[in-house]
């Protein structure tokens, strides 16, 4: 794997060595004298959500937000980012989420990309080789393109030839495989990457989704817990969870779990579903105490 000096990366990104001690003091990047393309990516979305001023501290606060809310290990390279105001938005599984409050957002324009609107400058340097780390943010930025999809499967299939044991590759992987509702490929890759990572809280949703889609509801219910086991604040987990409850009819199951989802996301469209489909349940319940009475 080629290595980058960190005169290297201040050269390529045009950082300043206070900047760069501001950044590790500020535990949004490791403190290293070399750097793979990988830690190259990742360090110029720091850059660029710093230049639309979003502090450092909002920028950590976020990452670990959506680690938690989405079970992700490293938010800025497993989805899209980008400034919302002087906050931190990440696009995941078609939507966008804004993590310290925990709502979910309208998308933005893509202009307003992170990293693709600006990408890291190689003139000068030398060939940079088909490593794991490289071909797996390659993967990432081709997810970007609905035109680039097979290119994108095609970047995860060689990192995983490379590193069979590259959880995240086969999480993305089988999210591409499942938007293309090639779901035995989709759930091949899901339970994968639960092997080889089972504290993996997205690897669990997925599969989840994978066999709510394909009928499975009981094994799906029971998936999604799992992910909630791991990252309790996991809305999405929550939402799905309560729309399988509804699926086997145990609607008081999926009231609880309506609530959970309205505590963590409390406007947007997905929150007035939510709250709708409470205040059914709810509406339900007591009509049928009524109906119970009714003799008496």
């Amino acid at each position: 794997m080629y290595r980058y000096s960190r005169a290297d990366l201040l050269r390529i990104l045009r950082l300043t060595a206070r900047q760069l001690s501001a950044w590790e003091k500020a535990e949004l990047v490791a403190a290293a004298e070399s750097y793979s393309f990988f830690d190259l990516l990742q360090i110029k979305k720091v850059q660029d959500l710093c230049a639309r001023k979003v502090r450092p501290a909002v920028i950590r606060q976020s990452l670990e937000a959506m680690q938690r809310a989405a079970g992700m290990e490293n938010p800025l390279l497993e989805a899209g980012s980008f400034s919302a105001g002087h906050r931190v938005a990440f696009r995941h599984a078609g939507r966008v989420l804004e993590p310290i409050a925990g709502q979910f957002m309208f998308d933005f324009d893509p202009a307003q990309r992170v990293v693709t609107s600006t990408p890291i400058d190689r003139a000068g340097l030398e060939p940079v080789p088909r490593d794991v780390s490289e071909l797996f943010a390659r993967g990432i930025a081709l997810e970007e393109d609905p035109n680039h999809q097979s290119q994108a499967i095609a970047a995860y299939q060689r990192v995983l030839q490379l590193d069979p044991e590259h959880a995240a590759a086969h999480i993305n992987l089988g999210t591409l495989y499942y938007n293309r509702q090639e779901y035995g490929l989709a759930e091949e890759h899901y339970r994968r990457a639960i092997e080889i990572d089972p504290r993996y809280a997205l690897a669990y949703f997925d599969l989840g989704n994978v066999l709510d889609e394909t009928g499975r509801v009981v094994e799906a219910i029971h998936t999604y817990h799992a992910a909630l086991q791991l990252a309790p604040t996991y809305a999405d987990a929550h939402y799905n969870l309560a729309l399988a409850y509804e699926k086997v009819k145990e609607p008081r199951q999926a009231l609880k779990h309506w609530r959970a989802y309205l505590k963590l996301d409390t406007v947007g469209p997905w929150a007035v579903h939510a709250h709708n489909q409470m205040q059914r349940i709810l509406q339900f319940d007591t009509l049928k105490l009524v109906y119970k009475r009714k003799p008496d």
